[in-house]
């Protein structure tokens, strides 16, 4: 299935006027430096593989350039086969490795990813693990290879490395595994042979009652390699690309203003396909994943705050407890392996009319944060998505945090998502609802926000007035079903029929009605 259109994670950032940056005030805390000092930059890239430092200098290296896929560069070295290219486009699972990356707490974290959809230069300064990896020096097997050995759960074995890895990120996370956990784990990894069975009884095995592995005795000393790459600014070129890595939000600001042409990417779960599936050029990225200030969560007194670079796996765990329609939303949102990449400011960048994220924002009524040298500027989010694949950005605007209002103690906010498959599926019909009563059951305000219904994430306005004021009931909701029906004019398209996704949209207006209902 080719998902380039509307990959159900995107977080690939647009050509014009398509920016995104952390919540900043430019002027004051970044100090400008000159597009002289902005095009200085390291031309190499350093990443720690098989327990060396590993290096590429696009200058010299021919064989590969900046837009070269991770899962490509594993399969052209002699020892690495072991990473299988599926489907290229991120849903089967078979090209998985992990990162590891050091955090604040000098600590390696590892996060599991879709190598086909990771370009070369997003290794910079990490550590790249792949199955021939996972054995000890002595030879013997990894605690979760065993267990997948000892349940039977590889026959062909072609997905077997890939679930192999998706398990080791497991074994490797501070949680200890529900069910759940493991299903979510795995559930950007297919297995049409063996069935998920014994798959699911080998993390079960191993990762439940993990023990320290190789790779903990071995920790500080990748911490010490990975120290020791230099995590500067990167200018890769080549003969037909400029591939940049800046630090820095004016260093961004200044790559643009001299290259105004160029793609934004952070994440890139969507623009790789470009590369993966249409076999384009790109000529000219500059990619923020680079860029602290853009990542992060900030709790406030009334409101939350996403910075733009944050993936989608962080915000999953932050809403955990906090806002539960969204983290129910990220949970059917991809795979571990999409969410570990793809990052909110992306998402809604794209403005894709089949997003998920667009609604549910719209139902907890939040704003965009936009800013430029001279000034910020707030827009709810229904107001920031103005077309298909348009926003309200201006050129000299930047996106830099979603801010998220807490939601008062006495309103229901909901998400369903109608598709094919309830795991890394894009949505045929999704919504996003808000809704608040009055005294006597009546209906005091009320949001309801649909994807896959026009060509661009919309409320349905005539729909919400039709209902407010009045009785939060059976036969008002049926008779707003009408009024929706008129509302819109969805396409037909190898998902749905026009009329499928109408009904559809109307049987969650009535689900949400079921769920909210005061009897």
């Amino acid at each position: 299935m080719h998902r380039a259109p509307t990959h159900n994670a995107l977080c690939a950032f647009s050509p014009i006027p398509i920016l995104q940056f952390g919540q900043i005030n430019i002027n004051p805390y970044f100090p400008v430096r000159s597009m002289k000092q902005v095009i200085s930059m390291s031309t190499k890239i350093s990443f720690v593989l098989d327990g060396k430092i590993a290096s590429i200098d696009f200058n010299r290296e021919k064989r590969y350039t900046p837009t070269t896929t991770v899962l490509n560069y594993l399969r052209s070295l002699p020892n690495h086969k072991g990473t299988k290219e599926g489907c290229a486009e991120g849903d089967c699972g078979a090209c998985t490795v992990v990162l590891g990356e050091l955090g604040h707490d000098r600590k390696i974290h590892y996060k599991a990813v879709d190598s086909c959809l990771v370009f070369l230069p997003m290794l910079h300064g990490k550590q790249l693990i792949t199955i021939e990896n996972l054995k000890s020096p002595d030879d013997t097997l990894h605690p979760v290879q065993q267990a997948m050995v000892d349940t039977h759960g590889s026959q062909c074995g072609f997905c077997t490395p890939g679930v192999v890895m998706s398990l080791f990120a497991l074994y490797k996370s501070a949680i200890k595994p529900t069910r759940l956990n493991i299903e979510e784990a795995l559930s950007g990894n297919l297995c049409r042979c063996t069935g998920y069975v014994p798959i699911i009884e080998a993390a079960e095995k191993a990762c439940v009652k993990k023990k320290k592995d190789h790779f903990s005795g071995n920790e500080k000393t990748v911490s010490k390699l990975l120290q020791k790459i230099k995590r500067n600014s990167l200018s890769l070129k080549t003969g037909n690309q400029n591939y940049f890595c800046p630090k820095s939000v004016n260093e961004s600001l200044q790559l643009r203003k001299k290259y105004p042409n160029t793609l934004i990417i952070c994440g890139a779960t969507d623009i790789a396909l470009r590369v993966t599936k249409n076999y384009e050029k790109l000529p000219e990225i500059i990619d923020l994943s680079f860029i602290s200030a853009l990542q992060g969560i900030s709790h406030k007194k009334n409101s939350t705050e996403i910075m733009a670079g944050t993936t989608l796996s962080e915000i999953k765990r932050y809403a955990n407890n906090r806002f539960l329609a969204l983290h129910k939303m990220l949970t059917v949102f991809g795979s571990d392996q999409i969410r570990n990449l793809a990052t909110i400011g992306g998402n809604i960048a794209t403005a894709s009319p089949i997003g998920d994220i667009a609604p549910l924002l719209m139902a907890y009524h939040a704003k965009i944060v936009l800013v430029s040298k001279k000034k910020k500027r707030r827009l709810a989010i229904e107001d920031f998505i103005t077309g298909y694949r348009k926003t309200a950005c201006r050129k000299n605007e930047l996106i830099s945090a979603v801010i998220i209002p807490h939601p008062k103690k006495d309103t229901q906010i909901k998400f369903y998502k109608f598709s094919k498959r309830k795991d890394l599926d894009i949505s045929t019909v999704s919504g996003g609802f808000y809704l608040e009563l009055a005294k006597e059951n009546k209906v005091k305000s009320i949001k309801l926000a649909f994807g896959g219904m026009a060509l661009f994430t919309r409320r349905a306005y005539k729909t919400e007035k039709f209902l407010e004021g009045f009785e939060w009931s059976f036969k008002k909701v049926e008779q707003a079903g009408t009024i929706l029906e008129k509302e819109f004019r969805p396409i037909s398209d190898a998902r749905a029929g026009a009329e499928g996704r109408i009904l559809a949209a109307q049987n969650l207006l009535l689900k949400f009605w079921s769920e909210t209902r005061v009897d």
